[in-house]
């Protein structure tokens, strides 16, 4: 048999049309409304509000990322699939894709092989168009900004202190640090000034952490962009930008339906990078899963001491979630690179590295379990060149822990795939209770927050604050904002802020180099290491590889 591409498997499996799906979730014709055949915009209020009782809510994360994949989203889906497969009433809940990694690195994230969302191109690319409202609303307000300063600057508002960038949803190091305003006192006043990408922005965080659209014009309205000559905070609802934003974003705010390529409802909204944001769809999608589904599966960006960290402590906090249980993915490939493996050697046996790299598995399971106290299972996503003796060392050091370890090959099979995992969720969701709790209490100050997640979660010994950050933590707290959560900028790639440290490393500290109140989102963010707000492509970008043929039938996505 011919290997297929992603996208080939997707363009050959026939869809369903949405209206048949909506109508698997049980889902009145009358609270969808459609963007063509195959994606609809839902009506979440009357959704959420129904008298229907919720689901289980779990959450699937992973290990540290590393080039050998982990395949957590596939895995996400082909759970969620796997569950249909045992007669579950199953619904998925996903993050949209940003364009930057579609056209960069990384690809798609719409799911791979035999467990993917689809119409898989639309996803992937401009979708219903949330990113770009998105967008818009970011870039609303900064020119809202600009234009109150030009107009005579009735706020005392200080250049030398606006904090709002402008966003776009691609990668692109150019706008990273620019100087704008140029060219004469009609253009503008003149600013050194920079731009992030969409998914990096608060208002995408605000987006996907608001309850409905009178919270979401609320937190628009805390959102600071600035401060004032004497030190106060200028916010977007002093500039009266609130209501444009809000009507920007009236429409994107409604969750989309779309179908994973078994027919399984999917719901996929909302999408900040959980390395420079929270990491989590949206919190309407999820409760919105939670009513459609007696077993609503989602997903947190990179492993779990980022998307994971970030799900319980802010968006659980928010929003007032517990999870019922969290699938942890792993690859034996992925441990043997965080045991020192280079990427070329990986396909051979060589359990020495993997017990060296086990570590890395073994401090997240130990995460959920130890920090917040939820039940978890190990889903190995196995390779056809991983060997028996690699699988059995993996599953016997889980048990060590008091965690199952079960295969997973929903990339290959899709939902029959994940029929072992979705029986051990089920079992964790019916028998284990979480004793739920977070890595840290909202009394605490901003900087003994960071310092109890980078000790109990990353492993790390301590913090280590630049005087910018420490100054600006003292003004944070100040102002009124120490009992915020913290929302921590780092590395993907180690639990610490250096890239190069692969597996578990100990005897680190983290540097905090900046801070900034996301006060709309109701989170201090604090950047640690080299982490930057804006991408930049790779030296071949993905972008190279995807074309589009006369019929207009898209080739090259991933």
């Amino acid at each position: 048999m011919a290997f297929l591409s992603d996208i080939e498997i997707a363009q050959q499996t026939p869809m369903r049309p949405i209206t048949e799906i909506a109508k698997t979730a049980g889902i009145d014709p009358d609270q969808i409304e459609q963007y063509g055949k195959y994606k609809a915009k839902l009506d979440s209020r009357s959704l959420i509000g129904s008298d229907r009782k919720n689901g289980k809510l779990v959450l699937v994360t992973a290990i540290t990322p590393t080039p050998a994949g982990e395949g957590k989203t596939t895995t996400t889906i082909g759970l969620a699939d796997g569950l249909r497969k045992i007669g579950k009433n199953s619904v998925v809940a996903l993050r949209e894709p940003s364009l930057g990694p579609v056209f960069g690195i990384k690809g798609g994230a719409a799911g791979g092989g035999y467990a993917q969302v689809v119409p898989m191109e639309d996803i992937n690319l401009h979708f219903t168009g949330d990113f770009h409202a998105i967008g818009a609303a970011n870039n609303l307000l900064a020119a809202m900004l600009d234009n109150h300063i030009y107009q005579g600057n009735a706020l005392n508002i200080d250049p030398r202190r606006i904090t709002w960038k402008r966003c776009v949803d691609m990668n692109d190091r150019q706008l990273r640090f620019i100087t704008d305003g140029l060219g004469g006192k009609a253009n503008g006043t003149p600013r050194e000034d920079g731009y992030d990408i969409t998914v990096a922005s608060e208002i995408m965080a605000v987006f996907c952490l608001a309850s409905d659209i009178d919270d979401l014009k609320d937190r628009l309205s805390k959102i600071v962009v600035g401060y004032t000559y004497d030190d106060k905070p200028v916010t977007a609802g002093q500039l009266k930008a609130v209501g444009a934003m809000t009507a920007l974003l009236k429409d994107a705010i409604k969750p989309n339906l779309v179908q994973t390529l078994e027919g399984t409802p999917a719901i996929v909204h909302g999408g900040p990078f959980a390395n420079i944001a929270h990491g989590c769809n949206s919190v309407i999608a999820t409760r919105t899963a939670l009513k459609l589904g007696d077993y609503a599966i989602t997903e947190a960006g990179f492993g779990a001491d980022l998307g994971a960290e970030k799900f319980l402590d802010i968006k659980c906090r928010m929003a007032g979630l517990t999870p019922d249980a969290v699938v942890i993915v792993t690859t034996v490939r992925a441990l043997k690179m965080h045991g020192g493996l280079p990427k070329t050697e990986l396909t051979g046996e060589n359990l020495d590295a993997l017990e060296k790299g086990l570590p890395n598995l073994m401090r997240h399971v130990s995460n959920i379990k130890n920090v917040y106290g939820l039940p978890a299972v190990v889903a190995v996503n196995r390779f056809p060149t991983d060997t028996d003796a690699e699988i059995k060392l993996v599953i016997d050091k889980c048990a060590e822990l008091g965690v199952k370890a079960v295969l997973s090959d929903v990339w290959a099979k899709g939902g029959d795939g994940g029929v072992e995992l979705a029986n051990e969720v089920v079992r964790l969701c019916s028998e284990e209770k979480p004793d739920f709790r977070f890595s840290y209490g909202l009394d605490l100050p901003i900087k003994d927050k960071i310092e109890a997640v980078v000790k109990k979660v990353y492993g790390g010994d301590g913090v280590t604050f630049m005087p910018a950050a420490a100054k600006e933590i003292a003004r944070l707290e100040g102002l009124g904002f120490g009992g915020c959560p913290v929302c921590i900028a780092k590395t993907q790639y180690s639990f610490s802020d250096d890239a190069t440290k692969l597996g578990a490393p100990e005897n680190f500290t983290v540097t905090v180099k900046s801070v900034k109140i996301s006060a709309g989102a109701g989170f201090v963010v604090a950047l640690t290491g080299d982490i930057l707000t804006m991408p930049g492509l790779p030296k071949i970008p993905a972008a190279e590889k995807i074309d589009v043929d006369s019929e207009g039938k898209i080739s090259g996505l991933f």
